[in-house]
């Protein structure tokens, strides 16, 4: 339940600045506000036992301004703020945000994309991994206040699941998705 909720500026932050871009362009003079924030790792999990895939499902306050209760499903993520390869990065969120342990030669690369690109354009890029009740050895939840909820979702459901529009989701996960019937479940 959120009670006592305040809006205020954002005045110091270690995530996001805001700066404001003045520039020409075909001789036009123009302005643009943009968030700066970090790039990101996003991972697709497929558990191959229970033939789901691991998403995690946490509350986001932009969300909750909008709907109401602020809980979205995601893929397994992080932002780079760590002097490690993007691999590493990924292998460490899986840990940390759904509890299991995998070596970074298991994690493919999938793609790199732009998130958005109208106010941010932080580059995220996107992991596939395959994992087993062998690999899984916390519950998961990450750290410190994330709050985590791990969820996984049958592979049947997945299709469905993209246009359900009473589940608030992100586009990455509606991407992996389809990134996974096309190429890894082509049937």
């Amino acid at each position: 339940m959120i009670e006592n909720m305040q809006l205020t500026p954002c005045t110091n932050s270690d995530f996001v600045s805001l700066e404001r871009m003045q520039y020409l362009q075909d001789g036009v003079a123009r302005t643009w506000d943009i968030a700066k924030v970090h790039d990101s790792v996003a991972i697709l999990l497929y558990h191959k036992e229970r033939d789901a895939f691991v998403l995690v499902k946490q509350f986001r306050p932009p969300v909750y301004l909008k709907n109401g209760d602020g809980y979205t499903y995601e893929l397994c993520a992080g932002i780079v703020d760590k002097d490690k390869s993007l691999v590493a990065i990924a292998q460490e969120e899986i840990d940390e945000e759904c509890g299991y342990l995998l070596t970074e030669d298991s994690i493919s690369k999938i793609t790199s994309f732009y998130t958005a690109v109208g106010f941010a354009g932080a580059e995220q890029t996107l992991y596939y991994a395959e994992v087993d009740e062998g690999l899984h050895m916390h519950a998961g939840g990450g750290i410190d206040v994330e709050n985590i909820e791990v969820v996984y979702l049958k592979v049947s459901e997945a299709k469905k699941f993209i246009f359900d529009e009473s589940k608030a989701k992100t586009p990455g996960v509606m991407y992996a998705f389809m990134w996974w019937f096309e190429n890894i479940n082509n049937v």
